[in-house]
């Protein structure tokens, strides 16, 4: 698998795209099966339509034929005719022209009568036509038509299309035919024939009627699944109708699907027949191969575009996350003053954010641990700065003390010891740069023999620490700068005694520890003037910092090396009011068990 396709901007291409393709090419089939099934139902609803449409148009042609008929057959003056054995010829002209007028009044009943013709029993013709009467076939006799209406007892039989009359050799036209046994209705006995030759235009035409497509073929089949007529010219090429479903009483109407065709049958009330419509299925197709083309070029439209759009949102996504990608290795490199700028999706411009403000904050980190680094070096070179000999120092101020022991001067050997202790713990800087708040008050305590020896009593001290958080780890050299400043601003120029309370406090997660004296205060320019002082260290820059720790170790350099070590939210504040006192709080992060102790 190439490298190109692992990239975010590839998978997310192909991820797009396969969503989109597939969602198309799922609704298109869908569509497309709903669309086939309702060409299906619409085209099986007409052929059903038709068929039955066709179904009575012969009913009702047929009833009009099958009315005829029965008008002949009731006629009783016929009938007596029919039966006349007269031996005087002029008698006889005169019944065969009555015979025919009635005949002839019954082909102008209808326009599409061809010829009506009657057979008695004893063999005589009457027939009633438009063209070339009385050329009788002799023998008709043989026929099948003429055995099928002998073999009737009266019913109608209808005898279906003939390429030809088949009574009269001279009538070659296409008709279509039917007939009935004439009886005499007193007796019911059987007098002869009657068969009426019609046009078969209605009946092709009521065919054409079942018709869906220009296509399509349509069969009247009777017994035997005899064809009676069709509009399919190749009259031998027909279908196999006993592999067909016939309609039935229950089920007059059927349309069915097969292979190749549609097929659509019903049966006729009047006559037993069967009319079959036969479709290609290709026409029928004809409206769904349309609808498919339409929903290829509608897929192929859609794959393009989401060719595109995917395109367009991968790149959108990928750019800039490579710009990220980017920024990140030269962050690799030690290079932490890179940023992006991109205007993308909310997400990755949180992310891009984010990568900013990590940036940012990493640079700050190593900045400050940077100036962490010089304030500690530069405190230890002051220290060094201020020491003479430090072992020289240690022995020679322990030589004073055991002296001034042995004269008994305790008070003055107490402050030569003080003095001492806070030498050894000031100078040494080899072991570590921290230490805990039990070392730092016993250091306070130190100074404070000195500084209540020196002013004579001035000053008194209270320190209230509980003994779970004197194990708290902080900076060394942390509480005696604001001890000193205390004594040297707020209590040393008092005209009487002065308090320096120092106690601390926990409050959710944060150890305070308060130095409070009752000294002369600060006014509130001169407090705002330290507390902006004590903020805007980060922003000096290096030479006015070691300029700074060169002259002390004050507020600032406190200040400065607690929050470079626990960060922004540790630090010192300053309470002052001019005539009460000073409060400085020094806020250091506690451990949890400490904390656990202090919530107790």
């Amino acid at each position: 698998m190439g490298r190109g396709f692992r990239s975010i901007r590839s998978r997310l291409f192909l991820l797009f795209l396969c969503c989109m393709c597939s969602m198309v090419i799922l609704v298109s089939l869908l569509y497309y099966n709903l669309t086939l099934s309702i060409i299906h139902t619409k085209i099986k609803d007409i052929a059903e339509k038709n068929i039955s449409q066709t179904a009575g148009l012969f009913n009702l042609l047929l009833e009009g034929y099958n009315s005829v008929t029965k008008s002949l057959n009731s006629n009783f003056e016929l009938a007596r005719l029919l039966q006349e054995s007269i031996s005087n010829p002029a008698v006889a002209v005169m019944n065969e022209r009555m015979i025919t007028n009635i005949i002839g009044a019954a082909y102008y009943s209808r326009n599409e009568i061809e010829g009506i013709h009657i057979i008695t029993n004893s063999g005589k013709v009457y027939s009633y036509e438009k063209r070339f009467a009385g050329v009788i076939d002799i023998n008709y006799t043989h026929t099948e038509w003429y055995r099928k209406l002998q073999a009737s007892s009266g019913n109608m039989v209808w005898l279906g299309l003939y390429s030809k009359s088949p009574l009269n050799t001279m009538q070659e036209d296409t008709v279509f035919v039917f007939g009935r046994r004439l009886y005499d209705l007193t007796d019911h006995k059987p007098i002869g024939i009657l068969i009426i030759e019609t046009d078969p235009a209605p009946i092709m035409g009521a065919l054409s009627n079942a018709s869906i497509s220009p296509n399509s073929r349509v069969y009247i089949t009777g017994n035997m699944n005899k064809v009676i007529a069709t509009t399919d010219m190749q009259k031998d090429k027909g279908p196999d109708f006993s592999l067909l479903l016939k309609p039935t009483t229950e089920e007059p109407i059927i349309v069915e699907y097969y292979t190749d065709q549609l097929v659509v049958a019903a049966k006729t009330a009047m006559a037993d027949w069967t009319i079959y419509g036969l479709t290609p299925m290709q026409d029928i197709s004809a409206e769904i191969v349309q609808t498919r083309q339409y929903l290829v070029i509608v897929v192929l439209f859609v794959v393009i575009l989401s060719t595109i759009l995917a395109s367009i949102i991968s790149r959108n996504i990928a750019s800039p996350l490579k710009l990220l990608i980017r920024e990140m290795k030269k962050m690799e490199r030690g290079n932490f003053n890179g940023s992006v700028n991109v205007k993308s999706f909310e997400e990755i411009n949180m992310l891009v954010s984010s990568f900013n403000r990590m940036v940012h904050r990493m640079d700050e980190l190593i900045e400050r641990i940077k100036l962490s680094s010089v304030s500690e070096k530069n405190a230890q070179l002051h220290a060094l700065q201020s020491q003479v000999n430090p072992h020289f120092l240690y022995n020679t101020l322990d030589m004073i003390y055991w002296m001034l022991d042995e004269k008994g001067n305790e008070r003055l050997s107490h402050v030569v010891l003080s003095l001492s202790q806070m030498f050894r713990y000031s100078s040494n800087w080899e072991e570590a740069s921290l230490t805990t708040l039990r070392q730092e008050l016993e250091q306070i305590r130190h100074y404070l023999t000195i500084i209540e020896n020196r002013l004579l009593d001035r000053v008194h001290t209270n320190i209230q620490v509980e003994e779970h958080f004197l194990d708290v780890i902080l900076p060394k050299m942390t509480i005696q700068p604001i001890i000193e400043n205390a004594v040297k601003y707020g209590l040393e120029p008092l005209d009487r005694p002065g308090t320096l309370h120092v106690y601390t406090q926990f409050e959710k997660g944060k150890l305070y520890i308060r130095i409070e004296d009752n000294g002369e205060g600060m006014d509130d320019n001169k407090l705002e003037l330290v507390n902006r002082s004590l903020r805007d260290f980060t922003s000096m820059n290096i030479g006015s910092k070691e300029q700074s720790l060169r002259r002390s170790i004050g507020l600032q350099n406190v200040d400065s090396r607690i929050m470079l070590m626990f960060g922004e939210d540790y630090g010192i504040t300053v309470e002052s009011k001019q005539g009460i006192g000073t409060t400085v709080t020094v806020a250091i992060p506690a451990p949890i068990a400490i904390s656990v102790k202090g919530d107790e």
